[in-house]
């Protein structure tokens, strides 16, 4: 089976930025979670990652990557991504 690339709409690279999410970590989370619908057609899925660091001022040791994408016939297009930062193990 051939993946098929992922593309970042300007929206969703603008949003991940702020929101510290990764170009890397969205593939991670396309790629091996498990997709839900969304609305519009869209999918979403989830996937948690270490982070140890500081958010706004406040240390956290998980985020949560939660991307918006389509799936189209030659490629994934994500349209935003949300981030959940916890201090849960």
């Amino acid at each position: 089976m051939v993946e098929k690339s992922v593309y970042f709409t300007r929206h969703a690279l603008d949003q991940m930025k702020e929101r510290e999410a990764t170009e890397d970590e969205v593939i991670e989370a396309i790629r091996h979670g498990n997709w839900s619908p969304a609305e519009k057609g869209r999918w979403t899925t989830t996937k948690t990652f270490p982070f140890n660091s500081e958010h706004y001022g406040r240390y956290y040791t998980t985020k949560e990557v939660v991307p918006i994408f389509l799936e189209e016939a030659e490629r994934i297009v994500v349209i935003t991504a949300y981030t959940f930062f916890s201090q849960r193990r």
